[in-house]
């Protein structure tokens, strides 16, 4: 009983991060399409461009989502949370896939497409806290890093999934039909999705984590402590603390992963000179083998610790940029995919520390809305307007590996500046920050000592 239990658990948390890359990849992949209907009569570049600066908007929507849902899921649960924010982003999808174009209703058309990916954004903002939080809590000790990698892995099974989907659609449509109406129908999926999503969240419940930290936060404001949102979040040195090392934590993750699943595709077909069909064969090839790749590390990060997976990592990813851009860039579907699997094995590496490691450098008591908050402000600035970027030096520099050299530069002055800095959180009691002692003051104990937040 005790296993089937679990793996609802891990289905639960899973079916978010279906519906969050579901969605993204789906726009990433038909961005061309896209760009011709909602941003007409301007050159292919402007066009793309536009089409890439709406995704990178609704970033902009994540750290308001974190700041929301982050308090509702610190004040009423987990899945108080969990259990909106799929309907919220599947509603969000399936809307895209409605919308008239520009040559239906004018400017309301791209309009309305910012509106829904701001609704998406605000969603997600709120999902990926909560199911971070909502895995690491719920997984049994010594495989916080195992169940989180699973869960989170299925981020890239469907962008892995989404792209073989719309490959099958074009394959059995004319260019014309798909270009005119067929690129609607993965955007409608997502209502299913969304249904899904909201049926299973229904049976499950809060982690006995949280119960146990909210009862004890609760008693002490009875004593007579506030409980003002401000005080929880500014009145904590540690807390303050963790949500920097976040901020500078997240770029190499962010960038790399947005370049794969965002980007990669439209770069191959447009740099490398691949077919529509070779792009989304190499780009989903490449998702899958992260995805693939995402428990085995995990695993490895439950073994070796957080440290020694986020400088690996980090390195990776520097060292094999730019070669990874060259091979993607060289024109053949072999070399596409060698240089997208240079990424994934890098993403894979760091991400299994990512993931967890954020969580774990906050108390339950005031994790969702912390790590929310940081969380989304550092995605939003790294990496939802890396397909924006990454087009644009391109275009102005007219180097295909510019963006190559923009990814070293991030990881190298901003990621490994968190790397070195973040503490181990192996092991580490939730409950409490590893930054502060019992009474609040600051304190130089190790990272395995589990002491008491404000």
């Amino acid at each position: 009983m005790k296993h089937a239990s679990d793996r609802r658990k891990l289905l639960g948390g899973a079916i978010g991060n279906i519906g969050e890359q579901f969605d993204y990849s789906i726009y990433a992949l038909v961005a061309p399409t896209l760009a011709t209907h909602f941003f007409p009569g301007t050159n292919s570049v402007a066009a793309l461009l536009s089409t890439f600066a709406v995704y990178a908007l609704s970033f902009v929507a994540r750290p308001f989502g974190g700041v929301l849902f982050g308090y509702i899921g610190d004040k009423h649960g987990r899945l108080a949370v969990l259990t909106w924010t799929v309907v919220l982003m599947g509603g969000g999808t399936m809307l895209v896939g409605l919308l008239p174009t520009y040559e239906t209703i004018g400017v309301a058309a791209p309009i309305l497409l910012v509106v829904c990916r701001l609704l998406q954004g605000l969603s997600l903002g709120g999902e990926t806290t909560g199911v971070e939080s909502y895995i690491a809590e719920s997984a049994p000790d010594g495989k916080r890093a195992s169940w989180m990698a699973t869960v989170m892995s299925f981020v890239y099974w469907p962008a892995a999934a989404v792209a073989v989907f719309v490959l099958g659609v074009r394959s059995v449509m004319s260019t014309a039909a798909f270009d005119s109406w067929g690129w609607r129908i993965p955007f409608l999926l997502g209502g299913a999705v969304a249904v899904v999503g909201y049926v299973l969240r229904r049976t499950l419940d809060d982690p006995d984590e949280y119960k146990e930290a909210k009862a004890e936060y609760q008693q002490t404001a009875d004593a007579g402590e506030s409980k003002s949102v401000v005080r929880a979040l500014g009145a904590s040195f540690g807390t303050r603390k963790s949500m920097l090392l976040v901020i500078l934590l997240q770029p190499p993750m962010a960038i790399a992963a947005y370049l794969l699943t965002g980007y990669m595709y439209t770069f191959v077909v447009r740099e490398g000179g691949l077919s529509p069909m070779q792009g989304l064969l190499s780009n989903s090839a490449a998702i899958a083998v992260l995805a693939a790749l995402l428990p085995v590390m995990g695993r490895l990060s439950d073994r070796f610790g957080r440290k020694r997976m986020y400088l690996g990592g980090a390195m990776w990813l520097f060292l094999t940029a730019y070669p990874a851009f060259r091979l993607a860039g060289a024109g053949n579907v072999a070399a596409a995919f060698g240089g997208q699997v240079l990424l994934a094995i890098g993403i894979s590496i760091y991400a299994s520390a990512l993931f967890v490691g954020m969580v774990e450098l906050f108390p339950t008591a005031v994790r969702c809305r912390s790590h929310g908050i940081s969380y989304n402000i550092s995605v939003a600035l790294f990496g939802g307007t890396t397909p924006l970027i990454a087009t644009a030096l391109i275009g102005g520099t007219g180097s295909p590996v510019a963006p190559a050299f923009y990814a070293m530069a991030m990881i190298a002055v901003i990621g490994l500046v968190g790397v070195l800095l973040v503490p181990e959180t192996k092991n580490v009691s939730l409950r409490y920050s590893i930054f502060e002692k019992p009474d609040g003051a600051r304190s130089t104990a190790s990272a395995d000592t589990p002491v008491r937040s404000v």
